[in-house]
């Protein structure tokens, strides 16, 4: 068990979440409000039946769920609810700042305008005293000229999001299927990050890497598998926004004891811990670090490298960057242990 110092330290130290699906934080009580106000049927009963559904056994069922929670969403004010709901979990948490992904390919394809998409969680943002930004995140099982064509249509808002993304499916749908469209982003102008390594082997890293150009790697635990990349993401510094209740949820793991994340860090990558689709994963922010710290042998100097490493990956302004990492510094220095 947790001591409760520990725990404590956990949950009122400074966060970044670098890795939320702003989707997959769409909580069954609100599917089921959005749904009634929106006349859409769902084919679950009631809440308990939604929830019931959530035993995962990979990545693929917990999409088929994850796509029909998405059909509730068809107007600007729906997209704000669902982020101003998240942006509440995550100040409770002491989130500091949070870059969160979206999926417009889910929407639009339901004739939803990009537009209410971006505006809704955009304002969302404006309106929460947690800083926010978002990433637009490409659907890896559809088509590259598919995400041509939902980047042409965002682009008139670019001002609303700053990154790119890629997640979905991993098997079968390896980086370099989105080679000439990330090299389009990349000169755009926009941060870039990829979804490598959870399903997928680790050679999808190092193309994520080398083709894509990223500059974090969305999950990439597999990466131990193969030494030398380990080795590489330590060297250059490349962090991994690790999931943990996600990958123990999503049969990565078969259970928070056998996690890689000692591992990782031992190693000298720079591991951050977030939350990936908490409303179907068991648990937001704190959730994970309490119950990663509760299965693994972690202690006071892993809570403080983490929540360094998450605000050191972090694409903020180095001004802002640093006044963050003091206040972790000031957070641990006044800790009376």
């Amino acid at each position: 068990m947790l001591n409760t110092q520990l725990r404590g330290v956990l949950e009122g130290m400074p966060k970044a979440e670098l890795h939320i699906h702003i989707e997959g934080s769409l909580e069954p009580e609100l599917i089921f409000a959005l749904a009634a106000r929106n006349n859409v049927a769902l084919p679950y009963a009631s809440v308990e039946d939604l929830r019931a559904a959530y035993a995962f056994t990979d990545l693929q069922s917990f999409l088929d769920i994850y796509y029909a929670g998405a059909s509730v969403l068809l107007h600007e004010q729906d997209f704000y609810d669902m982020t101003a709901a998240y942006l509440k979990r995550a100040e409770q948490d002491n989130v500091r700042h949070t870059e969160i992904f979206f999926d417009p390919q889910t929407h639009t394809a339901r004739g939803v305008p990009v537009k209410d998409v971006i505006d809704g969680i955009h304002r969302a943002c404006q309106d929460s005293p947690v800083s926010a930004t978002l990433i637009l995140s490409f659907l890896r099982h559809l088509s590259e000229e598919d995400a041509f064509a939902v980047l042409e249509e965002a682009l008139p808002y670019r001002d609303k999001y700053i990154g790119i993304g890629l997640d979905s499916s991993e098997r079968g749908n390896p980086p370099e299927k989105f080679a000439r469209v990330f090299a389009r982003c990349k000169e755009l102008g926009f941060r870039l990050v990829a979804h490598a390594g959870e399903e997928g082997p680790p050679a999808y890293i190092e193309t994520a890497l080398d083709v894509l150009k990223v500059e974090r790697i969305d999950h990439g635990v597999r990466c131990l598998e193969d030494p030398a990349l380990v080795e590489r993401l330590a060297r250059e510094q490349m962090a991994l926004t690790v999931c943990p209740l996600s990958n123990v949820k999503l049969c990565v793991f078969p259970e928070m004891a056998q996690h890689n994340l000692l591992e990782l860090l031992d190693a000298g990558v720079k591991v951050t811990i977030n939350s990936d689709d908490p409303a179907y994963f068991g648990g937001y922010m704190n959730d994970n670090f309490i119950a990663t710290f509760e299965a693994l042998p972690l202690g006071l100097s892993h809570a403080q490298r983490l929540a360094r490493n998450g605000f050191e990956a972090a694409f903020l302004p180095e001004a802002q960057k640093q006044q963050l990492l003091a206040e972790v510094d000031a957070y641990f220095a006044s800790l009376a242990f």
